[in-house]
C-alpha cells in the first residue's frame, strides 16, 4: 500500500526523471499539478522552472579546511559522463575518476543516447515504481549538475523529496534531523578469539550492516517515511529527515528504547544504539544545515555517556547464573554451549550467537539478495538472521540469486546490484539496493570436509599465496578529519544538498569502488597509478569491513601492502587530489596463528601512529611515513619544513622514497646472498642512526640532529654499495640515490620489505 508521504516523494522523483528525460531528448510528460509541499520544498532548495542540467563540477574541489601554513590552490575538476553499472561480466562498476576539463559535446551526445535507450525500456510500465525511479536517477544523474554547478541532480531530487515529505501534514514549521550511532562496533567485531575468526569477523560486520538497516526500516515504517528521507545510512550511522512534530520525537524515543532492550539482552550491553532527533525551524534547513548536522551528532554523545540509562536498574542487577564462558566472545550467561564448527570434532564450545556468526561466514560468499520478512521460514534461503524485537520478530533471509525469491516478499535488498531489470514491479513491489564493501576471493583449496561449503579463502591460504614470507597482512584505514570536512569543509556553501552529495560520494568509494579496485585492478587504476606501482592484479584479499569512511582488509601480506597504495592513490585522484581530503592507515603483518583480534589491535595502533604523524600517513614495518615517502612521489612537501631548509642545497635524487628502491632491487635480481648482505647492512645503518638520534629527542630539529639523521649513513652505505654486484653498481640512479641524504630515514623500511620478499619459508 502506497502511503501519502510516498506519493509526495514519488511526485518529486517523477519530475526529476522528466527533467533527465528532456535533457536526453526522450519524451516523458511533466506533471501538470503538484502538491503544495513539493512547491515549497523546491523553493527552499532553489529548484525553479528555469533550472537546467549541465556538467557537474567535482564537489570535493570545494572542500577547504582552515590551514594558515599553506595557500589553497584552486582547480576545477568535472565528473565523467559515466553510468554506474555492472553486468554479467563485471560484478562491480568501474571507478569514475574526475576529468580536468568539461565533457565534450560528443561525449554528452553519446551519454544522452545511452540514457534514452534505458528510459525507453523501463519507464513505460514503471512510472509509479519509486525504487526503480530512484535507481535510474542514481545510475544516470549522479554525474550531472542541476542548478548549482557542484550539486548533482540525484542529490537535489532526493533532498527535495525528503523536505517535501517532512512538510507533509506538518503545522509546526519545524524539521527533525534524526541521528543515530550504533556504538560498541569495535568491541563487537574485533574482540573475538577462536578458530575461523576471519570468517566470523566478516559475518559480524555484515550482521551490523543489517542491524543498521533494521533500525532505519523501523524508523521509516513508524514515521511513515519513504527511503528518500534517508540522508545517510551505513557503518552504524544514520541521518534521516522527518517532520518536527512531538509525535515523531516520541517515535524516535520508542525505537531507541526497543532496540536497546534487545541489544542489552542479546549482547550483554556490548552494543548500544544512540538515537536522537534535533528539532529546528524550516528556515534553517539550507543555510544552517551543517551546523544542525554537527549538533545532532554531538547530542548523541550524551546518550553514549549514559548507556542504557532509560532501562530499569533491575535489568542490570538481577541475579543470574554464571556458566562456562563462550570461547569466542567470552560471555558466561549461556547455560549450554555447543561446538562452533559441527564439522570439526575438536571445535571449541561457543554460544548460539557465535555459532550463527560462524555459519553465516561460511554462507556469505556470493550472496546477492536479502529478504526481510516476519515469516521465519522461506524456501531456498542459505541462512536466516533473526531480530527478536518487542514489536515482533524480524527475519533476514540470504539468497545466492534474486531469482530464488518469492515475489510476495515483504522487502528485498539486492546486494551491489545496479541492474534496472531486477527492480521492476513484475519481480518485487519493494526492492532496494544494499551497497556493501564485500570483496573476497573464493578459496581455491578443496575443503577437507565436503559437507562444509567452500567459501572465502582463509588466513592459511592467503599466507601460502604470499610472496616471500608466508604471512598475512591486515590493513586498517580511514579518512582524516571527516567530521571537520562535513562540519566546516564547504564553508558558506554548506547545504543539505551538498552534504547529501558529499556523504553519497564518500560512501560510493568505500562501499562500491573499493570492490572494483580489488576485483579488477587493471580497469580501475589511473595512468598515474600505473606509473607508480606495478600493473598486475592483487586477488588474494578479503574485505572484513569496508563502509562509511573506513575499512579493515586482510590478505597475502605483500598484496595488502600494495593494495593500501592502490586505495590511497585511487582515493586521492577520486577526490580531485584535494590536500584537505586524505587517508591514514596502518598495516600489521602476522603469522597465521596470531590471534585475529590482536592483529586488528596491532594494525589499529599502526593507524593511530599514522594519525599522530600529521595524518596523510601509513604505519608499516613499525615505522610511520607520509604516503608520498612510501610511494616515492617527488613531493618535497612530504618532508618537514626544517628538513627542507636544511637539505635545500642538496639535489633531489632520481629515486626517492621506499617503494622505488624495493622495486629497483626486485628488477635487479641480485641473488639471495647479495640481498641478505645488503639487507643486513641497511639494518645496521638504520640502527646506528636510531641510536645516535636518541640523544636528540628533546631537540629533533637542531642542526646537529639533522646532520645525524641525514648524513651519518654515508660511510656505511659506501661500504654496502662496494659489496654489491657490478651490474647493480652500473645503475647510477640506484647508487647516487641510495647515498642521498633525502633517503637516509628509509633504510629500515626498505631493508625490512626486501627481507620479507626474499624469505621463502619461516625460520
Amino acid at each position: 500500500m502506497v502511503t501519502s508521504s510516498e506519493k509526495v516523494a514519488l511526485q518529486v522523483i517523477q519530475q526529476a526523471i522528466a527533467i533527465l528525460a528532456k535533457w536526453a531528448d526522450f519524451a516523458y510528460p511533466l506533471l501538470d499539478n503538484e502538491y503544495p509541499e513539493v512547491t515549497r520544498a523546491k523553493k527552499i532548495l532553489g529548484w525553479t522552472q528555469d533550472t537546467e542540467i549541465s556538467s557537474l563540477h567535482l564537489l570535493f574541489d570545494s572542500v577547504n579546511l582552515p590551514n594558515e601554513s599553506r595557500k589553497k590552490t584552486t582547480k576545477q575538476n568535472y565528473h565523467q559522463l559515466k553510468v554506474i553499472d555492472n553486468d554479467d561480466n563485471k560484478e562491480y562498476p568501474d571507478i569514475p575518476y574526475p576529468l580536468n576539463s568539461e565533457p565534450t559535446l560528443e561525449q554528452q551526445k553519446a551519454f544522452k543516447a545511452e540514457i534514452k535507450n534505458e528510459l525507453s525500456k523501463y519507464l513505460k510500465d514503471n512510472g509509479e515504481n519509486l525504487s526503480l525511479l530512484l535507481l535510474i536517477l542514481e545510475k544516470f544523474s549522479s554525474c550531472l549538475s542541476f542548478g548549482e554547478s557542484n550539486v548533482a541532480l540525484v542529490d537535489i531530487a532526493r533532498t527535495t523529496a525528503a523536505v517535501a515529505v517532512a512538510l507533509w501534514n506538518n503545522p509546526t514549521e519545524e524539521i527533525n534531523l534524526i541521528a543515530g550511532d550504533l556504538s560498541g562496533i569495535q568491541k563487537f567485531i574485533y574482540s573475538i578469539s577462536s578458530e575461523g575468526a576471519l570468517k566470523s569477523l566478516r559475518a559480524r560486520s555484515f550482521y551490523l550492516e543489517l542491524v543498521t538497516e533494521e533500525v532505519v526500516k523501523q524508523l521509516l515504517d513508524q514515521l511513515q517515511l519513504p527511503r528518500t528521507n534517508i540522508i545517510y545510512a551505513g557503518g552504524g550511522n544514520l541521518y534521516i529527515l522527518a517532520s518536527g512534530t512531538e509525535e515523531n520525537q516520541n517515535i524516535v524515543k520508542k525505537v531507541r528504547q526497543q532496540f536497546n532492550k534487545w541489544l542489552l539482552a542479546e549482547f550483554q550491553g556490548k552494543l548500544f544504539l544512540a538515537l536522537d532527533c534535533l528539532n529546528f525551524p524550516i528556515t534553517e534547513l539550507q543555510a544552517k544545515f551543517a551546523k544542525n548536522w554537527s549538533n545532532a551528532t554531538k547530542n548523541l554523545a550524551i546518550y553514549k555517556s549514559r548507556k542504557f540509562a532509560e532501562h530499569q536498574i533491575s535489568e542490570f542487577i538481577a541475579s543470574r547464573h554464571s556458566y562456562e564462558p563462550c570461547r569466542v566472545c567470552h560471555r558466561d550467561d549461556v547455560e549450554t554451549l555447543q561446538p562452533l564448527n559441527d564439522h570439526e570434532p575438536d571445535s571449541v564450545l561457543a554460544c548460539g550467537i557465535c555459532r550463527s556468526m560462524f555459519d553465516l561466514g561460511s554462507q556469505l560468499f556470493g550472496v546477492k539478495a536479502i529478504v526481510r520478512s516476519t515469516d521465519k521460514n522461506i524456501k531456498n534461503a542459505l541462512h536466516t538472521l533473526s531480530f527478536k524485537l518487542s514489536t515482533g520478530d524480524i527475519h533476514y533471509h540470504l539468497f545466492k540469486t534474486w531469482k530464488q525469491i518469492d515475489t510476495d516478499s515483504d522487502q528485498v535488498l539486492l546486494v551491489n546490484d545496479w541492474k534496472l531489470e531486477h527492480y521492476q514491479f513484475k519481480h518485487f513491489q519493494n526492492a532496494s539496493p544494499l551497497l556493501l564493501g564485500n570483496y573476497g576471493k573464493k578459496s581455491e583449496e578443496n575443503s577437507e570436509n565436503l559437507e562444509e561449503p567452500i567459501g572465502f579463502m582463509r588466513a592459511g591460504e592467503m599466507a601460502r599465496n604470499a610472496k616471500g614470507t608466508q604471512r598475512v597482512g591486515y590493513l586498517r584505514m580511514d579518512v582524516d578529519r571527516l567530521g571537520e570536512i562535513f562540519a566546516k569543509g564547504l564553508g558558506e556553501k554548506q547545504s543539505l544538498t551538498r552534504l547529501a552529495g558529499l556523504s553519497r560520494q564518500m560512501s560510493y568509494f568505500f562501499k562500491v569502488y573499493l570492490n572494483s579496485l580489488a576485483a579488477d585492478r587493471k580497469k580501475n587504476v589511473s595512468n598515474k597509478m600505473k606509473q607508480l606501482t606495478p600493473d598486475h592484479q592483487r586477488l588474494n584479499l578479503l574485505f572484513i569491513y569496508a563502509g562509511g569512511d573506513d575499512l579493515f582488509i586482510s590478505g597475502a601480506w605483500n598484496e595488502v601492502v600494495e593494495f593500501a597504495f592502490d586505495i590511497y592513490q585511487s582515493f586521492r585522484i577520486y577526490t580531485g587530489n584535494n590536500e584537505d581530503i586524505t587517508l591514514s592507515g596502518g598495516i600489521s603483518i602476522d603469522d597465521i596463528k596470531f590471534p585475529l583480534y590482536q592483529a586488528a589491535k596491532s594494525s589499529g595502533e599502526a593507524e593511530d601512529a599514522a594519525k599522530g604523524n600529521g595524518r596523510d600517513s601509513l604505519g608499516l614495518f613499525g615505522q610511520v611515513f607520509k604516503w608520498d615517502e612510501w610511494l616515492g612521489i617527488e613531493n618535497i612537501n612530504s618532508i618537514d619544513v626544517d628538513a627542507q631548509k636544511y637539505l635545500d642545497s642538496e639535489a633531489k635524487p632520481n629515486l626517492f622514497g621506499i617503494f622505488p628502491f624495493v622495486e629497483r632491487l626486485k628488477q635487479q635480481d641480485i641473488g639471495i646472498n647479495y640481498s641478505r648482505n645488503f639487507v643486513r647492512n641497511l639494518l645496521i645503518t638504520a640502527q646506528i642512526q636510531e641510536q645516535a638520534l636518541e640523544k636528540f629527542k628533546e631537540n629533533k630539529n637542531s642542526q646537529e640532529a639533522l646532520g645525524t639523521r641525514y648524513y651519518l649513513h654515508l660511510p656505511k652505505i659506501a661500504y654496502t654499495l662496494a659489496r654489491l654486484p657490478k651490474e647493480v653498481l652500473k645503475d647510477s640512479d640506484f647508487r647516487t640515490s641510495l647515498k642521498s641524504p633525502y633517503n637516509a630515514p628509509y633504510f629500515r623500511a626498505i631493508a625490512t620489505w626486501i627481507e620479507l620478499l626474499n624469505r621463502s619459508s619461516e625460520s
